[in-house]
C-alpha cells in the first residue's frame, strides 16, 4: 500500500477493455462496468479525504459515464426481446404441435414396455428390447447393453407438452405456474346469465398481487389431464407438498400442486431446470432453427411474451391485459405492442398505394422479352465498362483495362463479334455479344490513341 501505482495511458486502458473482443459480448456487461466505475469513483473521494494513503492509487476513470448509461442497456435488452418474439411467434404453433407429437411417440414407445413382465424382450418397430428385472421402473436395455429410460423419457415429454399448453394460454410466469395448485381452480357466477365461467388464482410472485384469469376450454383440458396424471390412484387425492419458494427463501405451506411428480417414491415439487430442460428435448425432437443456423430456443418467458402480444394484436385492450399479465406498470405491457407496428405499417402500405394510383399504369405493366433480355445486358455490359475487381474509383484495373499485349487476343474476337450479329436475326439473347463487342471497341480504342490503358 506504501508504494505509488503509475497511472495508466488511456491507449493501455483502452487495450485491456476491449482485450478479446473477438469473443461472445456478455448480454448485461453494463453491470460489471458500472462495479468498476464505482471502485474508482470511491478511491477518488478516499484520496480527497486522507491523500497521503489513497493519493497515490487514484487514477482517472477508465470508463466514462456514457459507458453505463442505463438508457441504452434497457435499449438493447427491449430489442433483444422484441427480436425473440418476431422470431417465434410465426413458429409457436409448429412448436406446440411438436411438444404434443414428441409426447404421443413417447408414450408409444413405453406401451409395448408395460405389457410385458419383467425380463421380457419386446420390440419397437425393428429395434429389439429386453426389460429389466426391477418391475417398479420402465427402463430396458437395447441390442448394446445400453439401458433406455422409457418411463422417464414419456413423463419429461408430457411435463414439456403440459408446461406449453399452461403457458402458452395463461401467459403466467414459471414460479407462477410451479406454484399453482389445485385449490386455485375456482368457479365463477356470471350475474347476468347465470353462467358458471371456471377461473384460476395465480398465487403473488414477482408484484405480490394476486390475480384471477379466465381458463378456456384448452387449457381445462390440459388441466384435467394433469389432475387426472397426478392422483394418488390408492386415495384418489392429490398428495400435499411444501414446497420451497426460492425467491422468498421460506417454505409454503403444504398444498396440492399439480406440477409435481413421483422421484423414486417422494413426491417433489418440479423445478424450472427441470421444465427448460424438457423444453429443450422438444427442441430436439422438432429441429427448428433461427436465420443463422441455430437452434430456436424456447424459454419459459418467451411464452409470456408471445401470450400478451399476440392478445394485443388480436384487439384486447392494454388495461385489460396489463391486469391478466400482472404487469405493475402499463408502460411494460405497451412494450409488447410495439414489438409490431402495425399503426406505421398500414400507414406506410396506404402511401404507397396512392403513389402508385398517381403514377402512369405503362410503369407497371409486364416487360416483354426483348425489353428483359436489354435489362440484362445492360448489366453485363456494365462489368466490363466499370470492371468487377475491388479496385479504388480512379485506379486502372488489371481485369479489365489491360494494356497493348491484349490487342492480338482482342482481335481474335471479330469473328465472334461477327456470330453474336449474325445471331440478332434468330432471337438470341445479344447481352454476351454485346460483351464482346465492347471489349473489342475499347481494345482497338486504346491502340488508335496510344495508350497503355484507358
Amino acid at each position: 500500500m506504501e508504494g505509488a501505482v503509475p497511472h495508466q495511458d488511456p491507449a493501455a486502458q483502452t487495450a485491456g477493455r476491449h482485450r478479446g473482443s473477438t469473443l461472445v459480448e456478455r448480454a448485461e456487461y453494463e453491470q460489471l462496468l458500472v462495479a468498476v466505475r464505482a471502485l474508482h469513483l470511491d478511491i477518488a473521494r478516499w484520496a480527497a479525504e486522507g491523500p497521503t494513503r489513497w493519493g497515490p492509487w487514484a487514477a482517472p476513470f477508465p470508463i466514462k459515464e456514457a459507458e453505463v448509461s442505463n438508457r441504452k442497456r434497457v435499449e438493447r435488452r427491449t430489442a433483444r426481446m422484441d427480436q425473440r418474439t418476431r422470431e417465434r411467434l410465426p413458429v409457436l404453433e409448429t412448436f406446440v404441435r411438436a411438444a404434443a407429437d414428441h409426447h404421443a411417440q413417447q408414450s408409444a414407445r413405453l406401451q409395448p414396455l408395460l405389457a410385458v413382465p419383467p425380463g421380457t424382450t419386446f420390440t419397437i418397430g425393428e429395434a429389439v428390447f429386453v426389460r429389466t428385472k426391477n418391475a417398479t421402473t420402465a427402463g430396458a436395455r437395447d441390442e448394446q447393453g445400453t439401458l433406455r429410460h422409457f418411463g422417464q423419457a414419456e413423463h419429461r415429454a408430457f411435463w414439456a407438452w403440459a408446461a406449453v399448453e399452461f403457458l402458452r394460454h395463461t401467459g403466467a410466469r414459471i414460479e407462477e405456474m410451479l406454484e399453482i395448485s389445485h385449490h386455485a381452480m375456482i368457479q365463477y357466477w356470471l350475474p347476468t346469465t347465470g353462467e358458471i365461467v371456471p377461473l384460476s388464482q395465480i398465487a403473488p410472485s414477482k408484484t405480490d398481487q394476486e390475480r384471477v384469469v379466465l381458463v378456456s376450454p384448452e387449457l381445462a383440458d390440459v388441466l384435467a389431464t394433469i389432475i387426472r396424471r397426478v392422483r394418488d390412484p390408492r386415495t384418489g387425492a392429490i398428495p400435499l407438498l411444501s414446497a420451497y419458494d426460492y425467491e422468498e427463501r421460506v417454505w409454503n405451506p403444504p398444498s396440492p400442486l399439480l406440477f409435481q411428480w413421483d422421484r423414486g417414491g417422494e413426491r417433489s415439487r418440479m423445478s424450472g431446470e427441470f421444465i427448460r430442460s424438457a423444453l429443450g428435448e422438444v427442441l430436439a425432437f422438432i429441429g427448428l432453427t433461427d436465420s443463422t443456423g441455430h437452434p430456436l430456443v424456447f424459454a419459459p418467458h418467451d411464452f409470456r411474451r408471445l401470450f400478451i402480444t399476440d392478445a394485443i394484436r388480436s384487439g384486447l385492450p392494454p388495461h385489460i391485459a396489463q391486469v391478466i399479465a400482472g404487469h405493475a406498470n402499463i408502460n411494460t405491457t405497451m412494450g409488447y405492442h410495439a414489438i409490431y407496428p402495425e399503426e406505421t405499417i398500414e400507414v406506410h402500405r396506404a402511401f404507397i398505394t396512392r403513389r402508385r394510383a398517381l403514377r402512369p399504369a405503362e410503369e407497371y405493366r409486364t416487360p416483354t422479352d426483348a425489353e428483359w433480355g436489354d435489362f440484362l445486358g445492360h448489366f453485363e455490359r456494365r462489368k466490363l465498362s466499370v470492371g468487377t475487381c475491388a479496385r479504388a474509383y480512379g485506379t486502372t484495373c488489371i481485369h479489365e483495362h489491360a494494356c497493348f499485349s491484349e490487342l492480338a487476343v482482342c482481335r481474335g474476337m471479330a469473328s465472334v463479334v461477327g456470330r453474336a450479329q449474325a445471331a440478332r436475326g434468330r432471337g438470341v439473347w445479344l447481352g454476351w455479344g454485346g460483351c464482346v463487342r465492347l471489349r473489342w471497341c475499347r481494345a482497338r480504342l486504346r491502340h488508335d490513341i496510344g495508350v497503355d490503358h484507358l
